[in-house]
């Protein structure tokens, strides 16, 4: 009978409070709800960071048990780590855009010759636009001056401070630099250009900006904790694109962005929650395509299939 009751107990998995770090941009943008709903708990520790690389080093170390970071760099997390990173889901889509203060460029070749602002050297926007120029004849270390910057509002001061400024951003801070001066217009999707370039390849994927991703002796040992976020974490971004009124508050609450441009940003942040076997579908064919037109891109090597999260 001892035996018995012993065979129907389940082991238990202990507490733990999960660090959670994510960027100040589109995935901070779809985490609010969560971080709305869990301030009051011990369940999660929510950090927001302006750039990747205040993310990394803690990641690797440790310090966070979960993290939002650029496409490719899980991809290079996971082979500086031999193989610690597993991606959890995709929760950004393609959302670069190249801007201008003026009207001279549109389309891809008439970059040649400009400068460009832009930020994410080492990771999904230095790649993705190097792919792209380089896919439309121009070479991006000696037909454009691309000037990296370490965050997304240095690249918008930059911008203010040239009267012919052109910046590759992101969403939100493309809607930031149009309310800032009316005279910023889009110039280039990046997303559609990737799309273009990629059409007749059914496995080629789409352009991915950003995923979350968790140290794989995390998810081992936490199972349960993991599956438990990343349920509570699709509704969050539900909740973002569903009731943009009420995740604009929550956003400008956290100094994501203020709560106005929130309102008119959200609509085209691609925020989004895609986890399984389409994600792996997804994001294998991004890397792909990264990795045959610069392998440093995704660490030296496409990853292996241990870095795509299988609930358990």
């Amino acid at each position: 009978m001892a035996m018995s009751i012993l065979a129907g107990c389940t082991k238990q998995e202990e507490a733990v409070t999960a660090k959670v770090a994510a960027l100040n941009g589109p995935t901070g943008m779809g985490l609010v709800k969560m971080m709305d709903d869990e301030k009051d708990t011990d369940n999660y520790e929510f950090t927001l960071v302006g750039a990747p690389d205040e993310i990394t080093a803690k990641l690797v170390k440790g310090e966070y048990d979960i993290a939002a970071v650029p496409a490719n760099l899980a991809s290079v997390l996971y082979n500086n780590t031999e193989g610690n990173i597993q991606t959890l889901a995709v929760n950004t889509l393609g959302v670069l855009y190249i801007v201008e203060n003026g009207n001279t460029v549109k389309s891809v070749s008439d970059l040649k010759g400009k400068t460009i602002y832009a930020s994410g050297k080492g990771s999904t926007p230095e790649y993705a636009l190097n792919y792209i120029l380089e896919q439309n004849g121009i070479d991006p270390a000696k037909d454009v001056t691309i000037e990296y910057k370490s965050e997304h509002a240095e690249c918008l001061s930059a911008m203010a401070a040239d009267e012919n400024g052109i910046a590759m951003l992101p969403q939100p801070f493309v809607t930031v630099a149009m309310t800032k001066n009316p005279n910023i217009r889009v110039a280039i999707d990046l997303n559609e250009e990737w799309d273009k370039l990629n059409a007749k390849d059914n496995e080629s994927g789409s352009l991915i900006t950003g995923v979350v991703v968790a140290r794989k002796d995390f998810v081992e040992k936490y199972p349960e904790k993991t599956k438990s976020f990343l349920e509570e974490y699709k509704s969050s971004v539900e909740f973002t694109n569903n009731n943009i009124d009420e995740a604009a508050a929550l956003i400008g609450e956290n100094d994501i962005v203020p709560e106005a441009i929130a309102k008119k940003a959200i609509p085209e942040c691609n925020i989004t929650f895609i986890s399984g076997d389409e994600m792996k579908t997804k994001l294998s064919g991004y890397l792909k395509v990264l990795s045959e037109a610069n392998p440093k891109a995704v660490g030296g090597k496409l990853p292996g299939d241990d870095f795509y999260y299988v609930e358990q």
